[in-house]
């Protein structure tokens, strides 16, 4: 094998392990691809966040991660949500479909059991998608882990296996995942946390700031609708936009309840006060099987350990050097 071979194929190991990054989807011109943002500084000290709304959990302290992820740059939108559809729900078992989407981010179903189609008007393509459960959140993070395509919705980061109600404390984040709905100390640590230096800490809102106004995220009714994913042109620190507004977003944080094991939410909506889009304000009031005009979610991508990396092209290396010697 030549040695320009063995350079391709190190090129090829270092794109396998490098973090997600932009245009996961590639939907084309006009359309926001699932595009992602390194959150580093592991190991970076947490704070003492406030008592979930309704009173349920405890104070806890909130937004250290011990590890390197990547993030969601925005919310996942109503496109990027179509495809999913188009790919996972043609006879849509586990009712990743709602119809109250026809009129919430204007997602409409068409055709008949076993043979569904999804298509969403152009102006709310780029929007955030809504009336999603955290179990469809959790589908759709399988699904990106699994490939995309016909890849899997039941296995990968969640073990599901059909599972739809309103407990599953069970359920869980896997080892080995690949993509995954945020925990609240990964979504907490990219919307108010900057890192490095001598000047890290903690912000009170997820834009690099302790003050807010309308002009600076789509809440408290300043629009009336959601907006397009990035029209606020504040972003946190590591890069992510609309953590504040728009909706809030499902995290993986459970809250023991009698009937239901809630799931956490944080961001605040369009309709909120500026106290919900606060790092103080943890919002527990989700039913995972709950499907709400307020509701989204963004995700969270794995990032290989350096060791594996190291590893791999130290093999690559190895490879190259026995061609060499041979020659």
């Amino acid at each position: 094998m030549s040695i320009r071979t063995y350079a391709l194929m190190l090129m090829a190991v270092l794109i396998s392990v490098t973090p997600a990054q932009a245009d996961v989807y590639n939907l084309g011109a006009g359309y926001t691809n699932l595009e992602t943002v390194f959150v580093g500084d592991p190991g970076n000290t947490g704070e003492l966040s406030g008592l979930s709304a309704g009173g349920y959990g405890t104070d806890r302290i909130c937004g250290s991660v011990d590890y390197t992820y990547s993030i969601g740059k925005y919310e996942v939108t109503a496109k990027q949500y179509t495809d999913f559809l188009n790919s996972k729900a043609k006879s849509d078992p586990y009712g990743l479909y709602s119809t109250s989407m026809a009129n919430g981010c204007h997602i409409q179903r068409t055709g008949t059991y076993g043979d569904y189609s999804y298509i969403v008007e152009d102006d709310w393509a780029n929007r955030p998608v809504n009336y999603v459960s955290y179990w469809d959140a959790c589908r759709f993070t399988n699904w990106l882990g699994n490939g995309q395509k016909d890849g899997d919705t039941e296995t990968g980061a969640y073990t599901l296996d059909g599972y739809t109600g309103n407990k599953g404390i069970t359920i869980q984040r896997n080892a080995g995942w690949k993509w995954a709905v945020t925990s609240e100390d990964e979504w907490y640590k990219a919307a108010y946390y900057k890192g490095g230096g001598t000047d890290a800490g903690y912000w009170d809102y997820p834009h690099q700031s302790d003050f807010i106004d309308t002009g600076m995220a789509n809440y408290y009714s300043s629009v009336g609708h959601t907006t397009s994913v990035g029209s606020y042109a504040y972003a946190s620190a590591y890069g992510t936009y609309d953590q504040g507004g728009n909706l809030w977003e499902w995290n993986e944080t459970v809250y023991e309840d009698t009937y239901y094991d809630l799931r956490g939410l944080r961001g605040g909506m369009l309709d909120s006060f500026d106290r919900d889009l606060k790092a103080t304000f943890r919002h527990s009031m989700g039913a995972p099987s709950g499907e709400e005009s307020n509701i989204g979610f963004r995700v969270s991508a794995a990032v290989p350990e350096p060791s594996s990396i190291i590893v791999l092209l130290g093999g690559m290396a190895g490879l190259w050097g026995i061609k060499r010697r041979s020659r």
